[in-house]
């Protein structure tokens, strides 16, 4: 199978957001590309290509060179002036959704316009000599550099951005518009740093709570902390360096030559807005404590995919991504039903949140089990433990009927993610040991 990029690779080509909508919406469903596939060599992807049916007779013909060095060359038979456009977008979203599959010799039209280029030959798929899977190793690392310096141009602008807002004070940033930190995302889409700008749009619904000054003063802290750590990526010890590519928006794909076999608890579930298209976390717990985030995209209108199901246990391999949490299910070997997670104190969550806080501070969320919780309020609803300590509740999970319905207020299991805001419940193990999903939602 060949190497696929992550939505973050593709969706950072996007000239803008615009594009990135128009292609999601042109990528939704599958069958209006009747025609699409792939030629690779060596696990390395050479050419995609594609027809998608349009409002008119003839499809728009759109197709993918990745062995043009530093990055990939496109071409698309549509009218369009923005490169890449929206159907080679779609493409790409096609392809790392894994809805492209090998076809091995390229139809004509893609076969000629490669002869046109210089590049690989119009017919045959004979295996490249050594030298030349070299060359394209070559050219792939080329790529990663370049995408590493313009992402740091992008962080360098990000940085005179935060001394201005820091500059001219906070009087005037409760609610300066979406366009005011849109500008400065879009920048940063087109430095190829997705993730940050995302993070940079978000800013603007801080100052619709309460304790606004303080979150927005932190997040540009988080932000002046991640700058600083790119910055010093290479000299970083290897992990948090790493991460700091992650956060930065640099992908790595998972590492599917180390897998991690265990018997893996399903905790709960969060869903999540990203840019254009909806998000699922799904968390594990091996038997030794371990966490995993599984975590897929949808267009809109689909639900993401769930590989496994809440209030089950799995005997599976994970692969998991460089540094992070986030993993993909490479084999099941079993699954079956299971009782309340074994739960901890409010002392035992947040030790969790510290230790994996200091590997990656840019953390946003992190599963945690509290066993005989029940639920209060106190100027705030809290969930408290037998020992008295508590934990307040986002208040996007707040007020907590559904949880209360189900408990009628006895002490139960509760999986949850903690977060910098509060806690969100996700799953709560009814009296009778079954587990009741929450609703999961990020604000």
């Amino acid at each position: 199978m060949s190497e696929r990029w992550s939505a973050d690779d593709i969706w950072a080509l996007a000239p803008d957001a615009a594009s990135r909508k128009a292609a999601a919406q042109v990528a939704r469903t599958p069958s209006s590309w009747p025609v699409r596939g792939l030629r690779s060599a060596a696990g390395v992807a050479e050419v995609l290509w594609g027809e998608c049916s349009g409002s008119g007779a003839t499809p728009y013909r759109a197709a993918v060179h990745f062995l043009e060095p530093g990055s990939p060359a496109y071409r698309c038979s549509c009218p369009s002036r923005k490169f890449p456009c929206k159907h080679t977008l779609a493409l790409l979203h096609l392809w790392s959704g894994g809805h492209v599959a090998e076809a091995g010799d390229p139809p004509g039209w893609v076969a000629g316009w490669l002869a046109e280029r210089g590049g690989a030959a119009a017919g045959g798929t004979s295996p490249r000599p050594a030298a030349d899977a070299a060359g394209r190793q070559e050219q792939r690392e080329q790529r990663a550099r370049r995408r590493e310096d313009r992402v740091a141009d992008g962080l360098a602008e990000l940085e005179l951005w935060l001394r201005d807002q820091i500059g001219s004070g906070l009087a005037g940033a409760r609610d300066p518009g979406y366009a005011h930190y849109d500008d400065m995302a879009a920048r940063l889409v087109d430095a190829q740093a997705a993730r940050i700008a995302d993070r940079v749009r978000d800013l603007a619904g801080i100052g619709r709570v309460a304790d606004w000054p303080s979150r927005l003063l932190a997040e540009y802290a988080l932000l002046r902390l991640l700058i600083s750590g790119y910055r010093r990526r290479d000299r970083l010890p290897a992990p948090l360096g790493a991460t700091v590519r992650s956060r930065a928006g640099i992908p790595a794909a998972a590492d599917e030559s180390a897998p991690v076999r265990d018997t893996w608890q399903v905790l709960g579930q969060a869903f999540f807005d990203a840019g254009q298209v909806r998000g699922r976390r799904i968390w594990l717990r091996g038997g030794d404590g371990r966490a995993a985030a599984l975590v897929s995209f949808a267009r809109p209108g689909q639900a993401p995919d769930a590989p496994v199901r809440i209030g089950t246990e799995v005997d599976a391999d994970l692969a998991f991504h460089p540094a992070e949490s986030r993993a993909v299910v490479t084999r099941r070997h079993a699954e079956r039903r299971t009782g309340p997670p074994r739960g901890g104190t409010v002392a035992d969550a947040l030790a969790s949140w510290a230790r994996a806080l200091a590997d990656d501070p840019w953390l946003e969320a992190w599963p945690v089990v509290v066993a005989d919780s029940v639920i209060g309020r106190n100027e705030g609803w809290w969930l408290a433990d037998p020992t008295g300590a508590a934990l307040p509740l986002h208040a996007a999970s707040a007020p907590p009927w559904q949880w209360a319905a189900v408990t009628g207020g006895a002490p139960a299991t509760v999986a949850a993610e903690w977060t910098p805001h509060g806690l969100r419940p996700l799953t709560v193990w009814d009296p009778d040991g079954a587990p009741v999903q929450l609703t999961g939602e990020s604000v």
